[in-house]
């Protein structure tokens, strides 16, 4: 069985997070209202409903020497899809919070970069030297 991942968000302003994710990052919008949006994050649905306000806090965590937020999400993808879209991110002077490999020479060795949203949700976009090794060290 082939299986998606949802994910329901509350954002501040849906044109600035459609423009986000559309215009900046190059993902497809799916249904939507005036009130909520559905972003096809590579197959995935992330659901964005619009609020007058919301708090987000969370600590950060350091791995491999490098400070990263506790609370992201993200998705894994081949390098090539990685590619692209780092470079839709680049093109559009999409803040790029860090870029980095982690757990270098080990099975799990992988790159990840990682954005923040309008939102202030930060989004990951990793690739694996070996995909069959993503819950691997």
């Amino acid at each position: 069985m082939n299986s998606a991942f949802h994910l329901s968000l509350p954002c501040n302003n849906i044109e600035d997070t459609k423009n986000f994710y559309v215009e900046d990052l190059g993902l497809e919008c799916g249904r939507s209202s005036d009130q909520w949006i559905d972003i096809n994050l590579f197959s995935h649905q992330i659901t964005f409903i619009e609020v007058d306000e919301f708090k987000l806090e969370a600590p950060n965590y350091t791995l491999d020497g490098t400070i990263l937020p506790t609370f992201h999400f993200g998705v894994i993808l081949n390098n090539n899809d990685w590619e692209k879209i780092h470079n839709n991110a680049n093109n559009w002077m999409v803040d790029v919070i860090t870029k980095d490999t982690f757990f270098k020479d080990k099975t799990s060795e992988h790159m990840s970069f990682f954005v923040e949203d309008p939102n202030g949700y930060t989004i990951e976009f990793k690739t694996f030297v070996d995909n069959d090794a993503i819950f691997e060290f």
